[in-house]
């Protein structure tokens, strides 16, 4: 079969610049520095034992059909009414991925003649939603709030300020309370996705708008279960006439198969999960003010810290602009039994190419310091990185 020749210069491209991407299965038994299973539910025992039991001898493989028509069941509804008591909400409406529910939130509410302000450093999914909005949108420079207050002069109709709580290769946070006293100010709409600090931050795992008290501040926000919460799906949570308009106008609900009960049985009992781990909460804390020590004794640039709480974050990032010298690193510290993956352009900005080291409750501090030494000791010394 013929393939457009467009498409084999674009791979073709992506061969010479070492960036082509593929699927690869690590060997089993690496220590995970990798996945965005940051509290180790997603292979918890107990948590598969309590899926197991709810279900028991159900049918829980299908859905039938889109929540509007055959797909909706009481138990999804119940799901939905506690998923916003949990998260200090008026309602929450279920979705099939984080991806769907930026894009099923952004391509709906904004409207043609509104104005949307995102963060540059802000997912693919909420861009993607962005673009099909008949909204008119623009980037403001990550995390500079006195850059989205200039980007409000060129601001027409509603406006909708997009940020994430926590970005996913940075690692670093939002100024959550500055950019709610720039909304509050000027009447503008907060959205923050927390697909990076849902379950992770909070007494009971609320996320960062909860943790920092700001649940009034914030029109929308978009709650990722696969993740910390280790199974799979999101929902969007914020006032109940926003629920009302998604399931009314939003594409990606409307027109989508709903989950089925195996998926909103394992949300509901990985969320019963969620308060009783706060020491696996504080471990990661613990395991990421230890990481930025050890970096910090080499000498090595600061780690990413600004707008980190005290908490910090399991995120951290290991900078290299070659991107042959960066897979080279990533493979000797996976042969030396630690999983590791290279991050390539476009996923970030060119000569922004990083190693994502994650950390998890299930890791350990010696884990940790070996990781350190193998970057250490495998950094080429004449080229430009920073930790």
């Amino acid at each position: 079969m013929k393939v457009p020749e467009r498409l084999l210069r674009q791979l073709e491209s992506r061969v010479q610049k070492g960036t082509l991407r593929s699927l690869l299965s690590p060997p089993a038994g690496l220590v995970d520095f990798s996945s965005n299973d940051y509290l180790g539910l997603a292979a918890s025992e107990v948590l598969a034992q309590n899926i197991a039991e709810e279900l028991g001898n159900q049918p829980a493989h299908g859905a039938t059909g889109s929540r509007l028509l055959s797909g909706n069941t009481a138990y999804a509804q119940a799901l939905e009414e506690e998923l916003a008591r949990f998260h200090r909400a008026e309602a929450a409406l279920l979705f099939n991925s984080g991806y769907a529910a930026n894009c099923g939130f952004f391509s709906a509410v904004p409207q043609r003649g509104d104005t949307i302000l995102y963060d540059e450093a802000s997912h693919a999914s909420m861009k993607e939603g962005i673009r099909l909005s008949f909204a008119q949108s623009f980037p403001f420079r990550h995390n500079d709030v006195e850059d989205l207050r200039t980007k409000l002069k060129r601001a027409q109709g509603d406006v909708y300020v997009a940020v994430e709580s926590l970005y996913s290769m940075d690692g670093d946070f939002a100024p959550l309370p500055e950019l709610v006293g720039l909304c509050q100010e000027q009447g503008l709409y907060l959205v923050v996705d927390e697909a990076h600090s849902n379950g992770l931050y909070g007494e009971k795992g609320e996320g960062l708008v909860s943790a920092l008290q700001l649940e009034n501040q914030v029109f929308a926000r978009v709650m990722t279960f696969g993740k910390a919460i280790g199974c799979h799906g999101a929902a969007v949570v914020g006032p109940k006439e926003l629920q009302q308009f998604l399931l009314n106008f939003s594409r990606p609900f409307i027109y989508t198969t709903a989950l089925p009960l195996a998926s909103l049985v394992a949300i509901k009992q990985a969320y019963h999960l969620l308060p009783g781990l706060s020491k696996e909460r504080e471990h990661v804390q613990e395991l990421a003010s230890f990481y930025q020590s050890l970096i910090r004794s080499q000498g090595l640039s600061e780690p990413f810290s600004r707008n980190q709480p005290q908490n910090g974050s399991p995120i951290q990032a290991w900078q290299m602009a070659d991107p042959t010298i960066l897979r080279h690193l990533a493979q000797t510290i996976q042969a030396a039994g630690f999983d590791v993956r290279p991050v390539f352009s476009p996923t970030v900005p060119a000569g922004k190419e990083r190693l994502r080291l994650v950390l998890h409750a299930f890791n350990t501090p010696a884990q940790v310091e070996e990781l350190c030494k193998l970057l250490f000791q495998h950094t080429p010394k004449d080229i430009s990185f920073q930790a």
